[in-house]
């Protein structure tokens, strides 16, 4: 046994998570762009994973000016970290290049070329050319702009999963003896039971690359038809549909939140329960509920709260909150390396988080 190992076998729940996480990323750090290297959070998170080697951080941006933002901020000496920046607005030839693929690929879409190389202009438009193309592995954005802005280019340019049309974004909800999954806290706003459904697989999915024996909870205000609605039959039926797609998943619903995560209350309202008051997945009915209920986690639970991660694209582009830490940002690409490497967190020979 490792002196690693043995530190996570005396670690809490959320600790070992952390720490299989950013093992799993030292065995192939990712090549990750970063567009927003005016915030200083960005800054102080690529020092850190960059020292800690569990990304290769690619800063797009001018080296001059980001010495100086670094020097602000009294991290003058990593020179490594901005001396391999993208200058990606002086970066005419490159530039052209990409303004020339995006315009192949939306062209059909009204798209011109003019209008493509201004899209090239922008950051995020960048850099997922960048990991289109192969010149990089992952992209993580978002500390100062709204979800919106960075899922339009990733599903323009990244597109998605064959296996299913729709992204969607969860959080790593972590507290100190329980880790858990909510889904989907940042996409899409009123889901269908078909998109429900697809939300809570990938969602499994994610789970079980992560080390996780994937319990599905299906929430609404009704446990087991004590309720009588559209949008009770709604969860009703993304519940079934999940039963029959993937019959060797852990799915219960219609369930509220407290039979879901309680054993006690769960033996009460439903004592058949498939998912016991156990779950570690929970798929919210819509937006308003999964966002509201995360950051009531994170701000009254003191949940740490990592993502929002998309899930359901064929490359890893990761969404930051705006309220993250240098924390969050530096555990995300942690998490976006392991994506990267198409990797389960068992690889490097550490034994599942069940």
């Amino acid at each position: 046994m490792t002196d690693l190992d043995d530190l996570l076998y005396k670690l809490s729940v959320a600790q070992k998570f952390l720490e299989l996480v950013k093992k799993q990323a030292k065995c192939g750090p990712a090549r990750i762009v970063f567009p927003e290297t005016e915030d200083e959070r960005t800054l102080h998170a690529v020092v850190r994973m960059a020292k800690e080697g569990l990304a290769k951080p690619i800063l797009l941006g001018k080296p001059a000016e980001l010495k100086k933002n670094f020097q602000k901020i009294g991290l003058s000496q990593n020179l490594d970290v901005y001396e391999n920046a993208i200058d990606f607005k002086r970066a005419t030839k490159h530039r052209e290049v990409f303004a020339k693929d995006f315009f192949e690929m939306r062209k059909e879409k009204g798209m011109t070329l003019p209008v493509a190389r201004e899209f090239m202009k922008n950051g995020d438009y960048f850099g997922i050319m960048m990991v289109k193309m192969g010149e990089a592995d992952g992209l993580i954005s978002g500390a100062n702009s709204p979800t919106a802005a960075l899922l339009h280019p990733a599903l323009q340019i990244i597109r998605t999963k064959e296996r299913f049309h729709k992204v969607s974004g969860f959080f790593f909800m972590v507290l100190e003896n329980r880790l858990m999954l909510f889904a989907d806290c940042a996409v899409n706003i009123e889901p269908n039971s078909h998109e429900l459904a697809e939300i809570a697989i990938d969602t499994a999915e994610t789970a079980k690359r992560f080390g996780l024996e994937p319990r599905i909870a299906m929430l609404s205000f009704s446990t087991n038809g004590s309720g009588k609605h559209p949008n009770v039959e709604r969860v009703r039926e993304a519940t079934q549909m999940v039963r029959t797609w993937r019959p060797d998943l852990i799915c219960e619903g219609e369930m509220q939140v407290d039979a879901a995560l309680s054993p006690e209350v769960c033996a009460r309202k439903m004592p058949k329960s498939r998912v016991p008051g156990n779950a570690n997945i929970l798929i919210f009915p819509n937006l308003d509920a999964a966002n509201i209920s995360y950051k009531l986690a994170e701000r009254l639970g003191h949940a740490h709260a990592i993502g929002p991660i998309l899930q359901g694209l064929q490359k890893p582009i990761n969404d930051l909150s705006r309220g993250c830490s240098v924390e969050d940002i530096v555990y995300l690409a942690a998490i976006t390396s392991v994506e990267a490497q198409d990797a389960t967190i068992e690889t490097c020979g550490i034994t599942a988080l069940r």
